[in-house]
């Protein structure tokens, strides 16, 4: 059966762990796990060396991305974040092909022709994620950003969070259904709410994935799937690998279903 490539955002093993240890440490592990990219996160950076992390991702064959915090839009200014153009520059420094970033403060009066025309001087791609906030986090602003994005041609693509959505009381298959199109890289998180009435991240269980694959069939087939969701345990290469394993066959045709 062909698998799917898989992703690892590195916040899965715990931002402490993540920056007691350095991000570096973790590329051998994903490697040795079957992951296809590693998904650098610029909250997580202490001490790194772009060009050190960027060479070791490479030699074990794994793709990158860059997380970013950063927001698109900010309230009150018609043009891109004025930091947006540095990060991308970071982000390649990172040896990423992908930055993702959220919405921010989308609305009719953004310069979309001044996002081309800086995402035409950089080589690496931009990826809009919806995220927890009441105005970056609603299908109704990401449809309308990802409409003049189609209308106007820009190159840029939507990270679907799947477990984002619960955030505002959104349902994810109904955002599936009306962005879908557009998704080119999927966020995976299963979410419950605690006895603080807070919201958590956890591994999937079944009805989680059977979720899931609901929401992959109103996306292009075979796109990066990605863990964010807590990844522990004493052997932390066993357990990432038992859960690419199981993203990487996420969204499989009938007919290669039938064969296995």
């Amino acid at each position: 059966m062909h698998k799917y490539p898989v992703s690892i955002s590195l916040s899965s093993y715990g931002a402490d762990l993540v920056r007691q240890q350095g991000q570096l440490s973790f590329v051998q592990l994903l490697a040795s796990a079957g992951a296809q990219r590693i998904e650098w996160r610029e909250e997580l950076l202490t001490h790194e060396q772009p060009a050190q992390l960027a060479e070791a991702a490479a030699a074990q064959g794994l793709e990158c991305v860059f997380s970013s915090p950063l927001e698109l839009w900010v309230a009150g200014r018609a043009q891109p974040n004025a930091e947006l153009s540095a990060t991308l520059d970071r982000a390649q420094a990172f040896g990423a092909r992908w930055l993702k970033v959220s919405l921010g403060y989308f609305t009719d009066t953004n310069d979309l022709e001044s996002l081309h025309a800086l995402l035409n001087r950089h080589s690496v791609k931009l990826l809009v994620e919806n995220d927890q906030t009441l105005y970056g986090g609603c299908i109704e602003p990401m449809q309308r950003f990802f409409t003049e994005v189609e209308r106007q041609g820009l190159p840029v693509k939507m990270t679907f969070d799947i477990g984002n959505w619960q955030w505002q009381d959104q349902s994810a298959l109904t955002a599936a259904r009306l962005l879908g199109r557009h998704v080119d890289y999927l966020h995976c998180k299963a979410v419950a709410r605690r006895a603080d009435g807070k919201l958590v991240a956890l591994p999937p269980g079944a009805t989680d994935l059977h979720l899931w694959e609901q929401l992959l069939k109103h996306m292009t087939q075979g796109i990066t799937r990605a863990v964010e969701f807590p990844l522990q345990g004493d052997d932390l290469v066993a357990v990432t690998a038992q859960q690419v394993a199981t993203l990487a066959h996420l969204g499989q045709p009938p007919a290669e279903n039938a064969h296995v």
